[in-house]
């Protein structure tokens, strides 16, 4: 027997050592490396990473106050009570609630931070990123920098058509649509929610070269437009676009047309890397909440900031609104799970419709991260947090009808 578990635990480190350099030479060390020490996401993860600052403007325009407190913690109560806690302090515990914002015009009446978290500390935004990449596209359109949307992408990459000419194919909408057919592994470990080490969630996210591997290992699966495919890549060739149309590092034109423009702190974008230098674009911004809530206003006010256009509304609303003539069954179930309520993705911005036609559309992130917009209400909801056990975008989705319960056009500014 003795013996027995002898040769198996031998097994077991012979194996592990020829995964691991397997995985080394297929990817890079520095990937394994992150994948053993790091393992699962958190927003903590940017300490690991080199970063490349983003400087605010430090006349940054401020909001009023006009508190509401008893009034949004009562909301979230109702809501919320069905988890079993019994009051917004326990959710905001269990739940590893860091910030809640609500903006109601240009007036916050809501904004506490928790769990050790302030108004000065990061927020990592996870895919929350996604919808500023979407913001640097529109801006580069406007500029004339990019044409269209409907560009192929290899108009801006032509190595990628020099390795396969099917990538001709695949336009910057399929891109922000999340419908390029882009190849993207999904793999977990048997019998778990872990993802394997070949998953490109986590290669993606832990590659110290992943404009290299952009260029030379990414693969044409799927005709584009064909299936609804949530994948990072996508975002990622969104960077590298912006990179070659604009000639700037997407921190760097990020700063130039948001930061300086409305923002209040410094942020930071995560890289793969020093020697490469290239930001995560799904994920890996970290900004303060106050500045998320910011960009919310920003696309609540259709693209305008105290007179100023930033960014043209014709993009706004196209970037938020329901893609029309697309075909359900391109996308998952769960889309259409709600009889006449329905789930939407458009340019890397999500949306819920309600039945009697308003919406309210958001960015996302694992882990808790919303940046949430009513339009109708004139409101803007940020949320941050560390976990999805207690909170969720369906939690913020009632919290909308609760506060239309509440209010209409006629006593938006009555709050109690």
């Amino acid at each position: 027997m003795k013996k027995l578990v002898m040769s198996f635990t031998l097994f077991l480190v012979a194996f592990a050592i020829l995964l691991i350099v397997s995985l080394s030479v297929q990817y890079s060390p520095t990937y394994v490396y992150r994948l053993i020490t790091m393992h699962v996401a958190d927003i903590y993860d940017y300490q690991f990473f080199p970063n490349r600052s983003i400087e605010g403007r430090e006349l940054a325009s401020q909001f009023e106050s006009k508190s509401k407190e008893p009034f949004i913690e009562s909301l979230f109560e109702k809501r919320l009570g069905v988890s079993g806690f019994n009051s917004f302090d326990d959710w905001v515990s269990g739940s590893e609630t860091t910030s809640l914002i609500v903006i109601q015009k240009d007036e916050i009446i809501y904004e506490k931070y928790f769990n050790g978290f302030t108004r000065d500390s990061y927020f990592h935004s996870q895919s929350m990123a996604k919808s500023f990449i979407s913001f640097l596209i529109g801006v580069a359109i406007d500029e004339g920098l990019i044409k269209s949307i409907d560009d192929s992408i290899v108009k801006y990459i032509p190595s990628l058509a020099e390795r396969d000419i099917q990538f001709r194919n695949i336009t910057i909408r399929h891109l922000l649509e999340m419908k390029s057919g882009l190849r993207y592994t999904t793999h977990y470990i048997p019998f778990t929610n872990i993802h394997s080490p070949w998953h490109d969630e986590a290669v993606g996210y832990y590659h110290n070269d992943l404009r290299s591997r952009l260029l030379n290992d990414i693969e044409v699966e799927n005709a584009p437009g064909e299936l609804f495919e949530y994948n990072n890549y996508n975002t990622s060739f969104l960077g590298m676009i912006i990179e070659n149309a604009t000639g700037k590092s997407v921190s760097n034109y990020l700063e130039e047309k948001l930061w300086q423009q409305v923002m209040e702190y410094s942020a930071l974008f995560s890289l793969d890397s020093r020697e490469s230098g290239f930001e995560y674009m799904p994920s890996r911004l970290i900004a303060r909440a106050i500045d998320y809530a910011r960009f919310g206003m920003l696309y609540l006010n259709n693209g305008q900031w105290q007179g100023k256009q930033l960014i043209s509304a014709s993009w706004v609303n196209q970037s938020v609104s329901e893609i029309s003539n697309s075909s359900p069954e391109i996308y998952p179930d769960w889309f259409n799970s709600y009889n006449c309520e329905r789930t939407y993705y458009s340019l890397h911005w999500w949306g819920h419709i309600n039945c009697d036609g308003t919406k309210q559309f958001f960015a996302t992130g694992n882990l808790g991260q919303n940046i949430y917009v009513i339009p109708d209400l004139q409101i803007v909801i940020v949320h941050t947090g560390n976990s999805l056990k207690y909170y969720g975008d369906q939690d913020m989705w009632h919290i909308a009808k609760l506060l239309r319960k509440n209010l209409n056009s006629k006593n938006i500014d009555k709050l109690n």
